[in-house]
C-alpha cells in the first residue's frame, strides 16, 4: 500500500473512533447520533478488517433491539441524545406488543445487508473461537429476521418483500417516491406535528422539502395508529413498493446465510431455495427489456416506477442477471447518465444525471453516494468487469481523499454534502483499501 493511501487509511480509522459509542458507531457526530440499521451494517464491513470486537458488538448491539416479530428497526434510539426529529416519542412504537421493551426505536425497517455483513466480519475474524460464538448468536436474529420480512412483507408469496415508507429503501428522498407522494393529498389536519433538526445542522438546500417530510410524517402516524399490526397497514397503505435495491440485497443475504449455516450446523438448503425465488422474482417481474435494466414495482398502482436509478444496478451485487443482461447493463451505465465511460462526472450518481429533477447536491437526488458505488463496485466485480469496478474504487478514494469523508457528494465536482464524517464512506473505503491490498501480489525479495 502507498504512502498516501496509508495516511488515507488511517484518516478513516479516526472516523470510526470519533463515532463508536461504546456499542455502537454513529452514522455522524451531529446529524445522526442515533444507531440506523443498514449503516451499521456496512460500518461492521469496514471494522471486519481489522477490530473483530467492534464489528461484532456493533451488530450484536443492533440484533438486541430486534422486534419480537423479528422486524430489525431502522433506528436504535440512544437516550443520551434528545434532540433529534423524528425521535422516539414521535413513532409510539410501544404501540405494537412486538416491539421490544428495553430498547427505543423506530418501525420501519432498513435494507438487509445484516447477513452479508455478518458473513465477512466471521470470515475475516482472527480469533476463530470468538468469530464462532459471534455466529451462534447472530444467526437467530438473521433468520428471525428473513422470515419477518417474506411472512409480512411477501403476503402473496412472490419472493418479493415489499417496502412501506421512503426510508425503508435507505434512499429517502429519491425521485422514485415522488410519484406516488404527489398522490397523497393531505390536508392540514391529517398532517402531524414535528419540528425538524436537519435543517439547522447541514445545509436546507440539500435536504428533502417540507412537502416530502409532511409525507413522511403522515405514513408515520399511518403506522402507529394501526398500532403497527402489518395485515392492516397493507390494507389501506398509499405507499407500498417492491424495491430493486431491497430485494436485491435480501437476495444475497439469504445466499450469505446459506453459506454461513453450516458453520453452525444448520441446513442451507432452505436459504438456497429463498435466495434463488428471490433471484426468479427480480429477474421476471422487474426486469425492464426496453432500457436493460431493473425497476421497482409500486404495488398500489400495479404498476413500474418509471425512473432511472442507481439502485437499479444493484441485481449485479446479488448475481441476479445472466450475461446478456449484464452487458445490456452495464451499457446503460456507460451511456445513459451514469458516468461509467464519461470522466467529466464521478460515477455513478444516485440518478441518471439526464434524469428530471436532477440535483447534484440534493439528498438521494443525483449525488454519489459511497455505499451505491461500492455495492455496483462488487457487482461488477463479480461479473469480471475488472476496468468498470476499478473505476468506481478510485472514485471512493478520491473523493474521501480530496473533499473528507462526507455522507454524499457532488458528481461534478467531487465536494462532499451532508453530513462530514460520515462512517459508512470511512468504513467502505477501509475496505476498498484493504481488499485491495489483500489481492495485491505479494513484492518480490531481493
Amino acid at each position: 500500500m502507498k504512502r498516501r493511501e496509508r495516511a488515507l487509511l488511517e484518516q478513516a480509522k479516526l472516523v470510526l473512533d470519533f463515532n463508536w459509542t461504546g456499542g455502537y458507531t454513529k452514522p455522524g457526530p451531529r446529524l445522526y447520533p442515533h444507531q440506523w440499521s443498514w449503516d451499521s451494517a456496512l460500518i461492521s464491513i469496514g471494522y471486519s478488517h481489522y477490530d473483530q470486537d467492534r464489528a461484532e458488538r456493533e451488530l450484536l448491539h443492533l440484533f438486541d433491539a430486534q422486534w419480537r416479530n423479528g422486524l430489525l428497526p431502522q433506528i436504535v434510539f440512544n437516550p443520551s441524545f434528545g434532540d433529534y426529529f423524528p425521535g422516539p416519542g414521535f413513532w409510539h412504537a410501544q404501540e405494537s406488543p412486538d416491539a421490544p421493551p428495553h430498547h427505543r426505536t423506530s418501525g420501519v425497517v432498513q435494507p438487509p445487508a445484516h447477513a452479508t455483513a455478518v458473513r465477512l466480519v466471521y470470515e475475516r475474524a482472527r480469533d476463530r473461537s470468538r468469530a464462532h460464538e459471534f455466529l451462534e448468536r447472530a444467526y437467530p436474529h438473521l433468520v428471525f429476521w428473513h422470515d419477518y420480512l417474506y411472512r409480512e412483507r411477501d403476503p402473496e408469496g412472490e419472493g418479493l418483500a415489499y417496502i412501506r415508507h421512503p426510508w425503508e429503501s435507505g434512499m429517502d428522498n429519491s425521485p422514485l417516491w415522488d410519484a406516488i407522494l404527489q398522490r397523497l393529498h393531505l390536508r392540514e389536519d391529517e398532517i402531524p406535528s414535528y419540528r425538524r433538526v436537519d435543517v439547522h445542522t447541514v445545509s436546507e438546500q440539500d435536504r428533502p422539502t417540507s412537502a416530502a417530510y409532511d409525507r413522511f410524517a403522515y405514513l408515520v402516524r399511518f403506522f402507529a395508529e394501526r398500532g403497527y399490526e402489518e395485515a392492516e397497514i397493507r390494507e389501506e397503505c398509499p405507499f407500498l413498493v417492491q424495491d430493486v435495491l431491497f430485494n436485491s440485497l435480501l437476495c444475497r443475504a439469504e445466499a450469505d446465510l446459506a453459506e454461513l449455516a453450516p458453520e453452525i450446523g444448520e441446513d442451507p438448503a432452505p436459504h438456497r431455495e429463498r435466495a434463488r425465488k428471490t433471484a426468479r422474482a427480480i429477474d421476471e417481474k422487474l426486469w425492464d427489456e426496453e432500457h436493460g435494466t431493473y425497476l421497482d414495482y409500486d404495488l398500489v398502482s400495479g404498476r413500474p416506477i418509471y425512473v432511472y436509478c442507481a439502485s437499479n444496478f444493484l441485481p449485479l451485487f446479488a448475481g441476479v442477471p445472466d450475461e446478456e443482461r449484464v452487458r445490456r447493463m452495464v451499457n446503460f451505465l456507460e451511456h445513459g447518465g451514469f458516468g461509467l465511460s464519461d470522466h467529466r462526472i464521478r460515477p455513478v450518481p444516485s440518478y441518471d444525471v439526464h434524469g428530471f429533477g436532477f440535483s447534484p447536491t440534493r439528498y438521494w437526488r443525483g449525488p454519489v453516494w459511497i455505499n451505491i458505488d461500492w455495492f455496483l463496485l462488487r457487482g461488477l466485480e463479480r461479473y469480471g468487469y475488472r476496468e468498470h469496478s476499478a473505476r468506481l474504487s478510485t472514485t471512493i478514494r478520491e473523493l474521501c481523499e480530496r473533499s473528507g469523508f462526507y455522507e454524499y457528494f457532488d458528481p461534478f465536482t467531487g465536494q462532499g454534502h451532508g453530513s462530514v464524517l460520515f462512517s459508512w464512506s470511512a468504513a467502505l473505503l477501509v475496505d476498498v483499501l484493504l481488499s485491495a491490498a489483500d489481492e495485491a501480489p505479494s513484492p518480490r525479495r531481493p
